[in-house]
Order: C-alpha cells, then sequence, then structure tokens
C-alpha cells in the first residue's frame, strides 16, 4: 500500500486531470441518448410471447391502436356529440400508419328496410350528412343501438352517454422504430381542435399514448430526481464533513462513475428506460458509500494532526479491503438481475453492476490523488481512549443481548408472517399513479363504457374453412357464455364474427343463433363482406384459409394474480374442446411477465444469497457463525416484504429488483461493521471495548451512507411510476431496517455466540 500511496502521490496531478478529461470525452456520446417506452422493450428478442404476439400480428392485423373516449351527460345521440365522432373518425382515417376506424357513426350495421324485408343492407350507422337529421332519426338510433348487444359496452355504453373511437395501426406498425410520439403528436392537434370546438374532455387509451406516457414520466424522473438527489447529498455530506471538499469530492466519484455508465451504455446503443433513467440515482447510492468511508477516516487521521499523505495512507490502507469487498457485493448483487428475461431489469442489473466496479476503481484512483492535493490543515481534535467508551454502546449490548435476540426475534416472526399473503401484479395502468392522464383515462373508460383491458384468443378449427362448422361456431358460443358466466363482474364484452352470423340468421330466419347448415354460414359471411365499406373488411377477424377465428374480450383493470386465473381458465377450457387456442395480445403479455418478475425476485435473491454467503466464509472464515454474518442481510428484505403482505401492497418489477439490491447495498455496512469488529478482537479487546471501536470508527459512516442511499431511494417514493414509487419504498426502509440490525440484532448474536471465542492476533 505504502508504494501504491507514493505512485498516486507522484501523478496525482496527471490522475486527478486525465480521469475528467476522459469521462468527459465519454459523455460527450450523451447527445444521442434516446429513451424508449415501446412495450417491445419488456421482452428479449426470442421471447415465445412476443413470438406469438408477431405471429397474430401477421395473420389478424393489430390489437394496438388508439382510443378516444367522451361522455355527453344529455346522450351522445345529439348533433353535437355525433358531429364529433364523425369528424374525429375521419380525421384520424387520415392519420399515417392507421390501418382503420371504427366508431359508432361509421359501425357496419346490418338490417333490413320496412318496405324491403328481403334486402340485407350494411351501412353506416349514422347518415353522413348529421345536420340534417331529425329528432325522430336520433331517437331511433339511441333505440337501437343501446338495445343491440354488438354495438352495447363497445361503441356505446349501455346508458348511451359514453362513447369510443378506436384508430387501429397497422399490423407492422413500430418495426422500423417507435412511431408513438409521432402518432400523438397527430391524435393531440385533433383532439385539441375538436375540445375547442365542442368543449368535451376527451379521453385517449392505448398503445401510443400509454408508449408516450412512459417515456414522459422516465424523462421526467431522470431529470427530476438525479439534480434532487446530488442537491440533497451535498448538502448532507457538507452537514457531516463541515467542509466544502467534503461534499464536492465525494459525488464527483458518483458523477465521473455516471457519466461513464450512461456513456458506455449510448455507445453500445442502448435506449433509456423507465428503469435505467434512474441508473444515476443508483450509481449516487452506490459510489457514495465508498467515497464516504475513505474521505471520512481521511478526515479524521487529519483532525489528529497527522501529515496528509500519511492521512491517505491510513485511510485508504483501513479502508481498501472493505471498499473492495462492499464493491464486489454490491455488483454480484445488481448481476443477479441480468438472470431476469424483463429486459430493462436486466439491462439495468447489468449497468448498475458496471457502475459498482467504476466507481471502486475511481474511489481508490481518482479520490485519494485528490485529497494528496488537498493541503487545507484540519482543526486538531485530541482523540483519547475514552472518548471511544465514553458512549456506553457497547455495554449496552453486552448487558441486554438475551433481550435484543428474544424481542427481535419475536418482532421479525411476527412481520415475517406477511409472506402469506403477498401478491405479485405487473398491470401496465397500475404501473401510473393514479394521477396520471392515462390511468384516469383507463379508469373513466372502465367506469362509464368498457373494460379498458383486452385480450385476443385465436381459436383454430383445425381445418381450412372451418370457422363455418357450425359445431365449431356453437363451441365459440359456448365460451362466450361460460367465460361471462365465469367472471361476470370483469369480462365486460366479447365479440368475434360470431355475432355477424348470428345477426344475419335473425334478420333472414327470424332466429338469432348458429345456422345448423354450413353453406348458410358461408352464405352470411359472403353477404356481409360484400356489402362491407371500403377499409372496412373482415380480414382481420378471419385468417386467409378462413381455419382461425379472432376472439376479441374486453376485461376490467385487475391485478395480474386475476388476469393470469381468467387467461388460465380460457387457456382450460379450449383444452377440453376438440380445437386448438392461442391466447394473445398485450394485456396478456404483460400478465405473461408475472412468472418472471417473480422469478426475477427468486432467482436473484437466492443467488446474491449463495455468493455472499461464500464471499462471507472466504473473508471472515467463521463457517459455525456464518448464519449471523448473513441475518443482517437476509432480515431487511424478508421484514420488508412480510410488510407489504400485511399492508396488502403488491409486488411488482421495482420490488423484484429491490430484493438483490438491497442485499447487495445492506451488506456493505456489514462488512465495514464486521471488519473492524473482528480486527477490534484479534486486538484482544473484550466484546464491550470492541462494540464501542466499531462504532466509533465505523458507526458515524455507516449511520450517514444509509441516510443518503435512504433518502436517494426514497425520492422514488415521489415518481409517478408505481414501480418506482414502490422500489423506492421498500428501498429506503429495508436499509434503515439493516442499519438496526447491524447496530443492534447483530452484535447482540456476536455477544451471545462468539463473546467466549479467543482471537489470536
Amino acid at each position: 500500500m505504502r508504494a501504491y500511496i507514493d505512485f498516486l502521490y507522484k501523478f496525482r496531478w496527471a490522475i486527478v486531470i486525465i480521469v475528467p478529461l476522459i469521462v468527459m470525452m465519454l459523455a460527450s456520446s450523451l447527445k444521442h441518448l434516446e429513451i424508449d417506452g415501446s412495450y417491445r422493450i419488456w421482452f428479449e428478442k426470442d421471447s415465445k410471447t412476443l413470438i406469438d404476439y408477431d405471429k397474430f400480428r401477421d395473420e389478424f392485423s393489430n390489437d394496438d391502436g388508439i382510443m378516444v373516449v367522451f361522455r355527453d351527460e344529455n346522450g351522445i345521440f345529439n348533433k353535437k356529440a355525433l358531429g364529433s365522432i364523425q369528424r374525429i373518425t375521419e380525421a384520424m382515417w387520415d392519420m399515417p400508419h392507421i390501418d382503420r376506424v371504427d366508431s359508432i357513426t361509421n359501425y357496419q350495421h346490418v338490417h333490413t328496410q320496412a318496405n324491403k324485408p328481403d334486402d340485407v343492407l350494411v351501412d353506416d350507422f349514422i347518415q353522413e350528412d348529421i345536420s340534417d337529421a331529425s329528432e325522430a332519426y336520433l331517437v331511433n338510433r339511441k333505440a337501437v343501438a343501446t338495445s343491440d348487444d354488438i354495438i352495447k359496452g363497445s361503441f356505446i355504453s349501455k346508458d348511451g352517454k359514453t362513447t369510443m373511437i378506436f384508430a387501429r395501426l397497422e399490423g407492422q406498425a413500430n418495426e422500423d422504430g417507435d412511431i408513438s410520439a409521432e402518432m400523438m403528436g397527430y391524435i393531440n392537434k385533433i383532439i385539441d381542435t375538436e375540445s375547442n370546438k365542442t368543449g368535451y374532455k376527451y379521453w385517449l387509451n392505448g398503445g401510443p399514448p400509454m408508449t408516450e406516457a412512459f417515456v414522459q414520466i422516465a424523462g421526467h424522473d431522470a431529470m427530476v430526481f438525479t439534480p434532487l438527489v446530488f442537491l440533497a447529498s451535498m448538502i448532507l455530506l457538507f452537514m457531516l464533513f463541515r467542509r466544502v471538499s467534503g461534499a464536492l469530492v465525494p459525488l464527483a466519484v458518483v458523477l465521473f462513475t455516471f457519466l461513464s455508465v450512461l456513456a458506455v451504455q449510448t455507445l453500445l446503443g442502448y435506449k433509456l428506460n423507465n428503469f435505467t433513467a434512474n441508473i444515476p440515482v443508483f450509481i449516487v447510492a452506490i459510489g457514495i458509500a465508498d467515497a464516504v468511508h475513505i474521505y471520512s477516516l481521511w478526515l479524521m487521521e487529519k483532525r489528529r494532526g497527522v501529515e496528509n499523505k500519511e492521512a491517505v495512507y491510513h485511510s485508504l490502507n483501513k479502508n481498501f479491503l472493505p471498499i473492495l469487498l462492499t464493491s464486489l457485493t454490491t455488483t454480484v448483487g445488481f448481476s443477479t438481475l441480468a438472470l431476469s428475461k424483463v429486459v430493462p431489469v436486466a439491462t439495468l442489473g447489468i449497468a448498475t453492476a458496471s457502475g459498482a466496479v467504476l466507481a471502486f476503481i475511481i474511489s481508490i484512483v481518482w479520490m485519494p490523488a485528490m485529497l494528496l492535493l488537498l493541503k487545507k490543515q484540519a482543526k486538531k481534535v485530541e482523540e483519547k481512549e475514552e472518548d471511544i467508551k465514553s458512549h456506553g454502546y457497547g455495554k449496552f449490548i453486552v448487558n441486554n443481548d438475551k433481550k435484543i435476540i428474544v424481542i427481535g426475534t419475536l418482532i421479525m416472526f411476527l412481520i415475517g408472517l406477511g409472506l402469506a399473503f403477498v401478491k405479485v401484479d405487473s398491470n401496465t395502468i397500475r404501473y401510473f399513479d393514479k394521477n396520471v392522464e392515462i390511468r384516469k383515462s383507463a379508469e373513466f373508460t372502465m367506469k362509464n363504457l368498457t373494460g379498458s383491458m383486452s385480450y385476443i384468443l385465436i381459436a383454430d378449427s383445425g381445418k381450412t374453412d372451418g370457422i363455418k362448422e357450425p359445431a365449431f361456431l356453437k363451441t365459440v358460443e359456448k365460451f362466450y357464455r361460460d367465460y361471462q358466466l365465469m367472471f361476470p363482474k370483469d369480462v365486460r364484452h366479447i365479440n368475434s364474427l360470431l355475432d355477424i352470423i348470428k345477426r344475419y340468421n335473425k334478420i333472414m330466419n327470424n332466429k338469432e343463433s348458429i345456422p345448423e347448415d354450413r353453406k348458410l354460414v358461408a352464405q352470411y359471411l359472403l353477404m356481409y363482406s360484400m356489402g362491407l365499406a371500403q377499409g372496412m373488411e373482415i380480414t382481420d377477424q378471419m385468417d386467409f384459409d378462413q381455419r382461425k377465428l379472432r376472439i376479441n374480450v374486453l376485461t376490467n383493470i385487475v391485478d395480474t394474480s386475476k388476469d393470469m386465473k381468467m387467461i388460465n381458465y380460457a387457456i382450460d377450457w379450449w383444452a377440453k374442446t376438440p380445437y386448438a387456442m392461442n391466447l394473445t395480445g398485450q394485456t396478456a403479455m404483460y400478465a405473461y411477465m408475472q412468472k418472471d418478475i417473480t422469478d426475477t425476485l427468486i432467482y436473484s435473491l437466492s443467488l446474491t444469497i449463495l455468493i455472499v454467503s461464500l464471499m462471507m466464509l472466504l473473508i471472515f472464515k467463521r463457517l459455525k457463525i456464518l448464519w449471523i454474518l448473513l441475518l443482517p442481510n437476509l432480515l431487511p428484505v424478508i421484514l420488508v416484504i412480510g410488510m407489504m403482505g400485511w399492508l396488502g401492497l403488491t409486488i411488482d418489477m421495482g420490488v423484484a429488483i429491490a430484493g438483490a439490491i438491497i442485499i447487495g447495498v445492506a451488506v456493505d455496512d456489514t462488512i465495514h461493521f464486521l471488519v473492524k469488529y473482528f480486527d477490534a478482537r484479534k486486538r484482544g479487546l473484550n466484546l464491550t471495548d470492541t462494540f464501542d471501536e466499531v462504532l466509533h470508527y465505523a458507526g458515524k459512516a455507516m449511520l450517514f451512507t444509509t441516510i443518503v442511499l435512504s433518502l436517494s431511494f426514497a425520492m422514488f417514493v415521489f415518481s409517478t411510476f408505481t414501480p418506482n414509487q414502490n422500489f423506492g419504498l421498500v428501498t429506503a426502509t429495508a436499509l434503515f431496517i439493516a442499519l438496526i440490525v447491524d447496530l443492534i440484532y447483530l452484535p447482540a448474536l456476536l455477544s451471545v455466540m462468539d463473546g467466549k471465542t479467543e482471537y489470536k492476533g
């Protein structure tokens, strides 16, 4: 270490200047940094979920698009509301990347005329020039719409007061880059114009509005929380050290680290998402701990009157091993997230793990070189042995060790019981805070019109033209009935070509049922397709061979566990029939992520625990008390998730990534505590003096780093992205629990289990 300090001293100016220059050169690439909020970023390229969805889009076009919903308390069947629907429908047809637009005005209504009962007509539900419509005509249209099961609960609410216009994206939209920003630019102009004209509040749902919300929140969080965390850290550092350098030097370590990480991510072609946009805050949390321990001990030595170069040597000599070990454990904690099949989580894990390594390198290279340049003398403080022992901490632990263990264990057991009540939720709408427009819009739609989430079921008849077989159609009809009976509150609307076939049969034979003759079904489909207006074809409802039928199911916003229950019921139901079925769509895709989220939590935690256990064993070589050394790092995760169970909070991606990170970061304090504990014991100190010395030399840094880390992560509570909120709350709480366990429960265990062990220096 002496030789290393001599090297740093000799080249201190070069190191202090060159490192920032390299970082600035790398940071020049950040001008190309982009944010991606599309649904595709969540899945691996070879994901079966994504492959199945792409296959569906190739065969049946898209399920994604822009939904415009509004309400008129006097009913929409008036000239003002219907005129607005017509104008929006026509304007959306003119937008790029739009395959089709559906609304109550252009709904292809199958009917007959009273004077020509044998002629079946298919035309727009609302006449072209609404300004000429009579009151009787409007009353008639309302009566027909609110009694028609095909329209009711989809384009119009049962009370006739809320309506929807849906513009569906082309099948290959978003293949050559996300088009959400472009689409939102067009639709916002349309809605602004229409809102000024009518005074209605128009609510937007669908893929592009959701993607835009993801991007805006990611950008907002990155621009707001990063400066806030830096400012808060700077203030706290200055309060701790009472020196400008005490605030600026540790923060410089952090700044250089996260700029380097982001730059490398950009150069490798990665785009930011709602998780990786917070890399700077993660780096602050990681890097500042190393820097604080080095600066704290350096300043302590300076205040004892030690010469500057010698103070740097003492600080680095005492801190190098624990900082190396804590950097390794932090790197391990984040690296385990790379196992996740949720791509943003895996990307975050890799990026932040590399940040932990970079923070360590900058902390032991640039920071000591910088400290060697600081010539300002610290106010000398005489430190006596009595000062170390004066606080009575060690005496309290030794005298009350068994009480602490009993009370602590009881509290932990009771909180831990909450694990039995924990649920997982990856519903995309609930990723947004209740005050975010996209969530308010989805909930408005659900409350006033229909389900704002959807499943796409592709029922395979097994042969060409098989969808025309009465037996197959009767199976589809039975599924309609059974599915709605099983989930009466959450399945809001089901539709497919089956409804059109039954409508034709009602008109032709006065029976709204499935014809027994296959040829009759074929005739109805032919008549319907020939009567449709241009652009309103039925090719999106069946495949080219007319073997597969698309069934659309609109559902309420439910937690993922309920989603999976509904999905699995449909899969099991069709498995008992002679036919095959594939369930897809973006709602289902996110629901399938529930397993990936659970796996992320289990695998990352398990691997982190295993590696940390091995590291603890190699570092301290205490197999008999290894469980004691691990407890401070496991308990915070167990207790926080147990508390979530008791409070009814669900595990989402934010919580899933928190587990490994909590262990990876919390173990830092444990290692600093244990390194100093075993060092004192080897020097022959008794337990009371050992605990006093540990608190004196490591306690302040442990407390401060916990405050900074908790504050940094707690900032996310103010995000409007709920996984960030939950991550911040869980991590901040867990780190404070970890500090309490490290300073009270761990020493009590050591007092009882290790107190009589004799250590040789």
